[in-house]
């Protein structure tokens, strides 16, 4: 990053930005190990006329980001690399505020649930109304006497955006328990037609414990006895192992499906033995 490449730049940065004939200064600044500059312009115009700064924020960030592109320049990744130590107010409140939102949000499942949270790192969160009704439209949070809105402290904690997040962790949530519901049951339903086919040949393997006819699913479950190899229902452990890339709900879903399987071919296969057996004992009465 040359003058000359920078003062190009800049050149650039004010030609499309429409601030032009006017007086301008471009200082370069020697004292971080990135390059940098300060502009400073006049809004008189040198006609006496006042330039416009409507939208400059949003012209600037197109400017910007059209100017990082063509030149090849570095785009900050986001706000954790911003250094701390030299913000000054209300920047380094607004930053606080994030990194404790950023922190808190993993751990929270609805509003209350970050408001309290908040509460504890000494920030305040309000909520803002669409006029006099109780229709909520914006958050705002508080600390060291600075107030600024979700968006403000950054896009991703707008009111819409944060109530997305607990909405979706909500479904999340809900679909974590049905799941979880659903796989005790195949459990449940598996120990039971295994019981049936097969007598209690897996109840003398303890809670916890797993024999090589067995797989353990941990303390809460216990381990689970698997069909013989001569069995007419097959099963084996690596079925039952985690596949590589496989979530941990993608999963629970599978081996809930498959041991729900399992347990209606055991239950159709110890109702055939019975059938036979019955069988058996008709012919030798007769």
């Amino acid at each position: 990053m040359t003058d000359v490449l920078m003062t190009q730049i800049a050149k650039e940065y004010m030609l499309r930005m429409g601030i032009t004939d006017t007086q301008y200064l471009l200082v370069r600044h020697l004292d971080q190990p990135h390059p940098y500059c300060h502009l400073v312009y006049n809004r008189v115009g040198n006609n006496g006329q006042t330039i416009s700064d409507k939208n400059i924020k949003i012209r600037n960030a197109k400017v910007c980001r059209a100017l990082t592109g063509k030149y090849g320049l570095h785009l900050a990744p986001g706000k954790d690399d911003v250094r701390r130590e030299q913000l000054r107010e209300p920047d380094k409140t607004k930053y606080e505020i994030y990194d404790a939102i950023k922190t808190s949000l993993p751990d929270c499942g609805n509003w209350n649930d970050l408001e309290l949270r908040l509460k504890e790192q000494g920030i305040a969160m309000r909520y803002k109304y669409c006029g006099s009704t109780n229709q909520k439209q914006g958050v705002l949070f508080g600390k060291n006497g600075f107030e600024f809105s979700g968006s403000k402290i950054d896009r991703q904690f707008s009111y819409s955006k944060l109530n997305r997040h607990f909405t979706q962790a909500q479904q999340q949530t809900w679909y974590r328990a049905t799941l979880a519901t659903g796989f005790h049951a195949a459990i449940g339903n598996y120990r039971s037609a295994f019981t049936g086919l097969f007598g209690n040949t897996g109840g003398s393997v303890n809670k916890g414990q797993a024999d090589a006819g067995s797989i353990n699913f941990g303390d809460n479950i216990g381990a689970l006895p698997l069909p013989p190899n001569d069995s007419p229902v097959g099963l084996s452990a690596v079925q039952l192992q985690r596949k590589p890339g496989e979530s941990p709900e993608e999963y629970i879903a599978r081996i809930t499906a498959l041991l729900n399987t399992v347990a209606e071919a055991m239950a159709v296969a110890a109702m055939e033995q019975k059938r036979r057996l019955r069988e058996r004992k008709t012919k030798m009465k007769l």
